[in-house]
């Protein structure tokens, strides 16, 4: 019987990104999380005694600011080598964005497989063959998984891939590959890598994103981790998840139905924070907070936002390691005026235009220069999901609401100021 360790898409000094306009923000954690994240991986590996750990891409996060990237982790590999343990890794869309990355010269018990053509390490007092293939360049959109040997009905065969499968969301389509084309290898265990979220996507064979370490944005909530594989007679006999992350994301919605008061939903906000932060066992937390629901103190909330964020934010700090992200108002009104709804009223055709209005092309680039200049000067990172200068339909629907409701409670503070 053995066991080893499977992670991904470490993103080594990566920066978290959301916190860092808050003067009170916690720096150094956020600075460090992804290298305490992985620390906490080489321990887990060495507490659980695993035979080895695979890393299934994006090790790094592109090119590095100097060598301290590549020292940090040279080191903690001497740390597992001391302890008898291999790694085996493939280089994922990341990894090979970094020219500097292909020069680092590995220790002794790191395994890099190559970029030209899936290659095959044996463990031979293991009895198993793990097979990996690293990706050539940032994009690669074709099948990798042809490439890679039948296995050997004789041991415990393990591919290790970096793979968008049949693609999920918010991640680009790299090396797509099918269940039915994996399951043709033989292997017993697929360790992929590239999802940032946990998933067992088959327990016949073994077919699991591992997710990411660390999460580094308000995308990525919940724990983060590892997983950890028990093997036995040839055979995987557990599948667990192990929890490395240092820092925790968090999308907290509170519905402000029966609060008739700003000092009544500052309580309830207060308490669904309070719960929040048990769920983080410990761990500083990140917020994001989304009002959502009707409510008699819409047109209020939405002309006093800029101060009730700052209320919801010393909240968060009251609490300790609580840090408010940003916070969404998508409240409506309980009680709509029926003449400034009807069809022939002012409000009613403003709102009709605003919900017709449509880009003819989700590209803000195009709607403005400017745009398109800044764009140009901003860090390729901020460029790849989720370009803000290149909305999807869903971001403009949301945009469109919001501006709905800011219309809504600006003439509904007028017609009070009348009276």
């Amino acid at each position: 019987m053995f066991s080893f360790l499977h992670a991904a898409d470490i993103h080594l000094d990566s920066p978290l990104k959301g916190l860092e306009n808050y003067p009170d923000a916690p720096v150094d954690q956020i600075r460090l999380a992804a290298r305490r994240a992985f620390d906490n991986l080489v321990d887990t590996a060495i507490e659980e005694n695993v035979a080895f750990v695979l890393l299934a891409g994006d090790l790094y996060d592109g090119d590095w600011k100097d060598f301290n990237t590549g020292i940090y982790f040279i080191s903690r590999m001497g740390r597992l080598r001391d302890a008898g343990i291999a790694v085996f890794m493939v280089s994922g869309n990341h990894d090979a964005a970094s020219q500097i990355t292909r020069s680092l010269k590995l220790p002794d018990n790191v395994s890099l497989f190559g970029h030209r053509r899936a290659g095959t390490a044996h463990i031979e007092h293991l009895g198993v063959a793990v097979h990996g293939q690293s990706f050539s360049s940032r994009s690669v959109m074709v099948d990798m998984v042809s490439n890679y040997p039948q296995g050997d009905p004789a041991l415990f065969n393990i591919g290790l891939l970096h793979t968008s499968l049949n693609g999920r969301p918010g991640h680009e389509p790299y090396a797509p590959c099918t269940l039915d084309t994996l399951r043709s290898k033989g292997y017993q265990y697929w360790a992929l890598g590239h999802v940032h979220q946990l998933e067992v996507i088959c327990s016949d064979p073994w077919v699991v994103f591992s997710g990411n370490i660390q999460g580094r944005h308000i995308r990525e909530t919940g724990s983060k981790g590892c997983t950890l594989v028990t093997v036995d007679e040839g055979r995987v006999t557990a599948v667990e998840d192990r929890e490395l992350d240092v820092l925790r994301w968090s999308i907290c919605r509170v519905d402000p139905a029966g609060c008739d008061t700003s000092d009544a939903l500052c309580d309830h906000v207060r308490e669904a924070f309070e719960e929040e932060r048990s769920k983080a066992d410990g761990r500083p937390l990140a917020i994001r907070l989304i009002v959502e629901g009707r409510t008699p103190l819409h047109n209020r909330l939405h002309e006093g936002q800029l101060q009730l964020s700052e209320e919801f934010r010393a909240i968060a700090a009251n609490l300790g390691d609580v840090w408010l992200e940003k916070v969404v108002l998508k409240t409506r009104s309980i009680a709509e005026r029926r003449e400034s709804l009807s069809g022939d009223s002012p409000l009613h055709s403003l709102l009709q235009s605003v919900e017709e209005f449509r880009f003819e092309q989700s590209d803000l680039a195009g709607l403005v220069p400017e745009f398109e200049k800044l764009r140009s000067k901003l860090p390729p990172e901020l460029l790849g999901e989720n370009d803000p200068f290149r909305p999807g339909e869903k971001e403009l629907a949301a945009l469109r609401e919001e501006v709905k409701e800011l219309l809504a409670a600006k003439i509904a503070e007028g017609g009070r100021h009348e009276n």
